[in-house]
């Protein structure tokens, strides 16, 4: 199958229209137009999650007229091929990425036990804990690479909480951006039980 991409949903599309099911091409018939008009998606996972509402996770193919920017298109025809709930694989990348960085500030053991394990009966304790070791010097000087790491892997996993995870990690010259990226999409082309797609 050709033109094949990424896109991120909440329980409905954008504009509130309900996901269509698998197989169901939606058809935009006005001339589109990116950021604005027409059906989005990302040739690469960790550039979806850029603009994802929600944790509903589409390999999707494209058509009909479109238009790229560098880590998104607009088409007028979009297709769910498959779906999954990405829920768990956002908490566990969250996770992955707060321990990353994990030398650069005193992690307290809750914290580090919740990040390795997520065990939902730690997650409270383990955001005290967190909270609770932003008065370290230690904390300060890697908060940016840590906070929405350890936030997201403590609380509900979002689009928005995993990238910032992501984004803010980067700001610190130890975290390997492009490392993770590709971490993050190796992850989500092994939960869709494929290889290495969309370039």
């Amino acid at each position: 199958m050709k033109n094949l991409a990424w896109h991120f949903t909440g329980d409905t599309l954008r504009d509130g229209s309900p996901v269509p099911p698998v197989g169901e091409t939606l058809v935009f018939k006005e001339k589109i137009e990116i950021c604005q008009r027409g059906y989005h998606w990302s040739k690469q996972p960790f550039d979806a999650l850029t603009y994802s509402p929600g944790v509903k996770l589409h390999l999707v193919s494209y058509s009909g007229q479109v238009q790229e920017q560098t880590d998104k298109g607009c088409s007028s025809e979009r297709t769910i091929v498959k779906s999954i709930d990405a829920t768990q694989l956002l908490r566990r990348f969250a996770a992955d990425q707060a321990l990353s960085v994990k030398p650069l500030w005193h992690i307290p053991s809750v914290v580090e036990k919740y990040l390795v394990t997520l065990d939902e009966k730690l997650r409270d304790a383990a955001w005290a804990a967190a909270r609770d070791a932003t008065r370290a010097a230690a904390w300060a000087a890697a908060r940016d690479a840590t906070r929405a790491a350890a936030w997201a892997a403590a609380k509900d996993a979002t689009r928005a909480a995993a990238w910032a995870a992501a984004r803010n990690a980067a700001i610190d010259a130890t975290w390997d951006y492009n490392a993770a990226r590709l971490d993050f999409n190796q992850r989500v082309y092994k939960a869709f039980g494929l290889e290495s797609i969309c370039g």
